[in-house]
C-alpha cells in the first residue's frame, strides 16, 4: 500500500459553502429516501447504504430533521410516497474523459432530455449503457481529517498532524485498500462492501471519521492540462446543477498545479 498525491478523480464538492444549499439538500433528501426504502429499514446501523448516505449528508451540515424527514418519507403513503428511480448515464467528455452519471428521477424521459442536452452542449457526447462502466470500479470513499485524536494523542493543528507513515500503518490496520492526500485530509478508499468496516476500524484507533460514500474510481485515469481540464469541469459542473443528477463521476486526472489553476477559477 502507498500513498500518492494526485487531484481526486471525482471533484469533491465544497458544499458546506455552496450558495444552493436548498437544491443541494434536495439531492440528498431524494439519496436518503432511496436508501432507506432499498434497504428496507429507517435505521442506519442496520442499513448501510443510508448509513452512508446520512453521512455524506452530514457532511454538507444538512439539519437532522431534514434527514429524518427524508428517512420517514421511505416508508410514507399517499403523496407523500414518492418512487424515485435510480438511472445511470454513461459517456464521453471533452478530451475523451469518460463520465458516469448517477440520477434518482420520478421522470426518465425528463433526466435522459437534461442529462443528453448537457453532454451535447459542452462538447460530449452521450453513450449507451455499459460503453465506460467497465473503466471504474466501485469503492468505498472515506474522508479523514489529518488530526487524530484519542486518549494517547491529540494532535491540535494540521501543521502537527499525523505523519503519512503512521497513517498508512492505521489504513492498514483498519484494512482498508489504499488512501491518497486530498490537501487538508486522507481519503481512504476501501472494496464497496466493507465501507462500513472501515470506518469502524478506523475510529477504533482514534482517528476522526468526517465522511464516507460509495464513489466509482477510474482504473485508468486520463491526464488532462488546463485548457481541457477546464472544459471537462465545465461540463460536471453543469451535470451536477440538474435537480435529478447525484454524483458525477470521471476519469479526469490533474497536476497539482492545474488543480490549484481550477480551484481557483470557482473562487
Amino acid at each position: 500500500m502507498s500513498g500518492h498525491s494526485k487531484w481526486a478523480t471525482t471533484k469533491h464538492k465544497k458544499a458546506a459553502i455552496d450558495a444552493k444549499r436548498s437544491a443541494l439538500f434536495s439531492k440528498h433528501s431524494r439519496n436518503i429516501t432511496v436508501a432507506a426504502r432499498v434497504g428496507g429499514d429507517p435505521n442506519p446501523d442496520n442499513n448501510a447504504a443510508l448509513s452512508a448516505a446520512v453521512a455524506r449528508a452530514r457532511m454538507v451540515s444538512m439539519p437532522n430533521a431534514k434527514i429524518q424527514a427524508a428517512i420517514d418519507k421511505a416508508f410514507g403513503a399517499g403523496a407523500e410516497a414518492v418512487i424515485y428511480k435510480e438511472v445511470t448515464y454513461e459517456g464521453y467528455g471533452p478530451a475523451g474523459v469518460a463520465f458516469y452519471v448517477d440520477c434518482l428521477t420520478d421522470n426518465i424521459n425528463r433526466t435522459a432530455a437534461d442529462v443528453r442536452s448537457t453532454f451535447t452542449h459542452s462538447g460530449g457526447n452521450l453513450g449507451t449503457a455499459g460503453s465506460v462502466a467497465f473503466q471504474f470500479t466501485r469503492k468505498g470513499s472515506i474522508a479523514v481529517d489529518k488530526v487524530i485524536v484519542s486518549d494517547e494523542k491529540k494532535v491540535p493543528d494540521r501543521e502537527n498532524a499525523v505523519d503519512e507513515d503512521e497513517f498508512m500503518m492505521a489504513v492498514a490496520e483498519a484494512e482498508g485498500d489504499d488512501y491518497e492526500d486530498a490537501g487538508d485530509e486522507w481519503i481512504v478508499y476501501t472494496a464497496y462492501d466493507k465501507m462500513q468496516d472501515v470506518v469502524k476500524g478506523l475510529e477504533a484507533q482514534g482517528i476522526e471519521v468526517k465522511g464516507s460514500e460509495l464513489t466509482m474510481v477510474p482504473n485508468t485515469p486520463t491526464e488532462l492540462e488546463l485548457s481541457d481540464a477546464r472544459k471537462v469541469q465545465r461540463l460536471i459542473d453543469k451535470l451536477e446543477e440538474l435537480d435529478d443528477v447525484q454524483n458525477v463521476y470521471t476519469s479526469m486526472s490533474v497536476s497539482d498545479e492545474v488543480a490549484e489553476a481550477l480551484d481557483a477559477d470557482e473562487e
